[in-house]
């Protein structure tokens, strides 16, 4: 008995040994300590080490060094002490106890050198599966591989990992000296393997899609060209990825490194014909380079014979189908050269010509008009009826054409008379009621995307604010469940980085000091403040006024959740939240009541009752609302731009500088409204606001003032003329065409701004807003136009993007709606001095839509651009305009 309380001691003492070095942080010594401990011991000294673990998370914010050392001691203990690989691999994976890369990984490698190959292959083999974690264990789970001698793990993760190991020690040895790279490959038996994946991932790594002109001594593509030479990667299976990775597309940065390698290694004609079905469905899908490039091998096919017209029909219908005209045009001259070489192939490619009957751009049509004539003999009665079918499709200006080439095939009866097609009117969508439950409600509050929605975070936020009321403790506890809440406990997470529902969270916890909250609750803009600023502002004066009085019976619920997906809310509806207070006895939140009038619908059936059962409630509340449902000085701004004779020192690049929006002066929202809301009531000072901040991620701005659009335009203005290049952007527009209000001025900016982005997704959206202006009737076209002409002059929109846009709207049947705006736009650029480069395009469009429309009249300046000489897009398509206007 006393010899084995000798060992129990003895056991005993080597776990505490154990735990204090890695409470103090000594990883180096852990391996060692590990030796003299049994499988029991060590199973013991997991729950210790478990329960460490929890405590040093508390010590990241004060001790950031010593909760550094003792996590990663921890890390290697836990691999040590864990006998099942699956606890192991879950043990290693924790983010907590890896917080950066796993470089120098002895210990833990020392720790586990006891276990058996096929428990390090188990355990690396989970390790690699997990991305995040295998690319910051990357030398962890390769020491395991080595030792175990188990295949080499392909994964996404793993290669990151591997690939930074590359791009690290160059950078440690201060030098990209060419050799480097290429005998780091060359010498590393796991290249083959990890090559192979990093071409067929989905993401590149980042240096695998350095160009030679960034880093020419560390370009991958020239390395892994070099190695396929040398016969080291096997050339088949090299070409194979590359084309297999290049076939299912994707961002071009992506593309890069397969792209590069596949025209390095320069396969041969016959590797390219073993592969010509790949080829062809490159050309179809792939961004513009990668299917330029195989539209340029399988042209070389063609030529040499060696591309069967079947393939070279299904290659012409994906490639015509395009929207790049470079891409079409070539592939319409591929097609005239193998019908000059084998006439008899005319019936199996005319009808995928006839395609671009369809097409957007009318020269596109006549060049496949025209080849199609020249082959029409070649084809029997059955093809020339589907071709002449096709014809259709082409634009008024080449009816006659078609015409005196189908003869009788071509269906010429009587035109129907023209119908504008325009979007439906979107009817606005029910909010949905709060969540039922509590564990609902978490479930919602944790949905991905929740605080980028305005309608799914303001039904959040109120079933927050309701279960609080109603059970306190029972959300208290659901929510430390489910949330990481130790960030929470420092101000400056919401100040730096300020995430609505957490602040609420944070409030319902009582993490923050209630003076800090209510001084973000009092806060009033200042007079020079940014439009960004104090839209952001009313966002969160509401959320810390919720953090304050969360899980109290001064808010019960919210009065200004939405009742309708634009963010308004019915007027019956506030009337009976309101009622509900007064029964209860409870005084609105101030910033809760002044969101709930900005947002009430002003317009429809039901507002003057809705504004004598307000007036009937008795309260200041109710007297407010009756008073806001009647006014007719609602929020109102102006927008206008300063001249040149203003401030000479403006170049004409930065009209942004000179957006002025004036606020109109109302003494209701100066007097009545809390502080965040009272620059609404025109206390901004009245000049250029310089602003940096991105308005891409403000998709509650349109939820604020659902019922004065008109006001949010103007506001969004001068951030729309800054951001002309960037992407995602565009996003407000949606909810300024489908909310309430005014149409002036400001949104016809906003339009105008908006079809001349650079991102085509942000023109699209602004495309999508004008026609649903229009379908409901508040379009004013003739003011869009009048700002993108003088948009155009000063170099704020593109001709070819505006080109795009209203081509792009057109295309939709609506060729009146954007030939009204075209027609306010054209005589101020058609006499602009020097003339507008690329404005041949937009008359293009302009031409497209008379024909169609049937639109007449005269068009200022058109006659004299018309009868110039030449032969340039600009004067032809002014011809057809001016004809088609006739």
């Amino acid at each position: 008995m006393g010899t084995t309380k000798v060992e129990g001691e003895g056991q005993s003492v080597g776990i505490e040994k154990l735990i204090e070095a890695v409470r103090g942080g000594r990883a180096d010594d852990v391996p060692a300590l590990l030796e003299g401990l049994g499988a029991a011991e060590r199973s013991t000294a997991v729950a210790k080490l478990k329960s460490l673990r929890t405590e040093v998370r508390g010590w990241e914010t004060k001790r950031p060094r010593e909760a550094a050392d003792a996590q990663r001691a921890l890390y290697v203990a836990g691999a040590g002490c864990h006998a099942g690989a699956s606890a192991a691999a879950t043990w290693l994976g924790g983010r907590d106890l890896v917080p950066w890369r796993s470089e120098g990984c002895g210990p833990a490698l020392r720790a586990v050198s006891d276990r058996s190959p096929e428990w390090l292959a188990d355990v690396a083999g989970r390790l690699a599966a997990r991305p995040a974690v295998a690319e910051h264990s990357y030398e962890l789970i390769r020491g395991m591989v080595e030792r175990s001698g188990c295949a080499v793990p392909a994964t996404d993760g793993y290669v990151l990992g591997w690939a930074w190991q590359f791009r690290a020690g160059s950078r440690w040895r201060l030098s990209f000296e060419g050799p480097e790279l290429l005998e780091r490959l060359r010498e590393d038996p796991q290249t083959p393997v990890l090559v192979l994946h990093a071409l067929s991932m989905a993401e590149s790594p980042d240096q695998l899609t350095w160009t030679v002109t960034e880093a020419p001594h560390a370009h991958w593509p020239t390395a892994v060209a070099t190695l396929v030479g040398e016969g080291l990667l096997d050339r088949a299976e090299v070409l194979g990825a590359a084309v297999s990775r290049l076939l299912r597309g994707g961002r071009p940065r992506d593309l890069r490194f397969p792209m590069e390698v596949l025209r390095l290694v320069e396969p041969t004609a016959e590797e390219f014909r073993e592969r010509i079905p790949d080829l062809v469905g490159m050309t179809a899908d792939t961004p513009s380079p990668i299917a330029g490039y195989a539209q340029e091998v399988l042209a070389g096919l063609a030529a040499d014979g060696a591309l069967p017209t079947a393939m070279l029909s299904e290659m012409t219908s994906a490639v015509l189908f395009r929207t790049e005209k470079k891409l079409v045009r070539a592939q319409l001259t591929l097609v005239g050269k193998a019908l000059a070489r084998d006439p008899g192939a005319a019936a199996e490619l005319l009808p995928a010509v006839a395609e671009v009957f369809g097409n957007e751009d009318t020269e596109l049509q006549g060049r496949a008009l025209k080849l199609v004539g020249r082959h029409l003999a070649a084809v029997d009665a059955s093809v020339r009826r589907e071709l002449a079918g096709q014809a259709g499709l082409l634009s008024p200006q080449h009816h006659q054409a078609a015409a005196e080439l189908f003869g009788d095939a071509l269906e010429t009866g009587p035109g129907a008379p023209y119908e504008e097609i325009l979007p439906p009117v979107p009817e606005p969508q029910r909010v949905e009621p709060p969540a039922a439950t509590v564990e609902e409600l978490v479930e919602d509050m944790l949905t991905k995307g929740v605080s980028d929605d305005p309608v799914r975070f303001e039904r959040a936020l109120d079933g927050l604010v309701r279960h609080a009321h109603r059970d306190r403790a029972e959300v208290t506890r659901a929510v430390r469940e489910a949330f990481t809440t130790k960030s929470w406990q420092e101000p400056y997470h919401f100040t730096y980085d300020f995430r609505g529902l957490h602040a609420v969270l944070a409030g319902l916890l009582g993490l923050l000091e209630p003076s800090w909250i209510e001084d973000r609750r009092a806060r009033e803009p200042e007079s020079t403040a940014c439009f960004h600023e104090v839209l952001t502002g009313i966002v969160h004066a509401r959320l810390w006024e919720a953090a304050a009085l969360i899980g109290t019976d001064a808010l019960p619920f919210l009065l200004a959740s939405p009742t309708v997906s634009t963010g308004g809310i019915d007027p019956q509806v506030l009337v009976g939240r309101l009622r509900a207070y007064r029964d209860a006895g409870v005084e609105p939140a101030p910033a809760d009541l002044a969101q709930a009038l900005l947002r009430v619908l002003r317009t429809g059936p039901d507002v003057e009752r809705a504004e004598e059962e307000a007036s009937a409630l008795g309260t200041v509340a109710g007297r407010r609302l009756a008073a806001w449902l009647r006014t007719d000085e609602p929020p109102a701004a102006t927008v206008r731009f300063l001249a040149r004779e203003e401030d000479r020192t403006l170049e004409r690049w930065y009209v942004h500088q000179r957006v002025v929006v004036e606020l109109a002066d109302r003494a209701v929202v100066r007097e009545e409204f809390p502080p965040a809301f009272r620059w609404l009531g025109g206390t901004l000072e009245t000049a250029p606001r310089r602003c940096y901040h991105w308005i891409s991620a403000e998709g509650h701005w349109t939820s604020i003032l659902p019922s004065d659009r008109e006001v949010l335009a103007a506001l969004i203005v001068p951030s729309l003329a800054r951001a002309g290049g960037s992407q995602d952007t565009t996003g407000p527009l949606t909810g300024l065409a489908e909310a309430e209000g005014r149409v002036g001025r400001a949104i016809a900016l906003a339009l105008a701004l908006g079809m001349g982005y650079g991102d085509a997704d942000d023109r699209l959206r602004a495309v999508d807003a004008l026609l649903v202006l229009a379908s409901r009737g508040d379009l004013d076209a003739r003011q869009v136009g009048e700002e993108l002409g003088w948009l155009v002059t000063e170099g704020v929109v593109k001709p070819n993007r505006l080109a795009d846009a209203v081509r792009t709207a057109a295309a939709t049947g609506a060729y009146a709606t954007v030939w009204a705006v075209l027609g306010a736009a054209l005589p101020g650029l058609l006499s602009a001095a020097p003339p507008v480069r690329g404005l041949g395009e937009v008359l293009a469009v302009a031409a497209d839509c008379v024909e169609r429309c049937g639109a007449r009249g005269e068009l200022p300046g058109l006659a004299g651009v018309a009868s110039a000489k030449g032969s340039s897009q600009l004067v032809v398509q002014a011809k057809r305009l001016l004809a088609a206007l006739g």
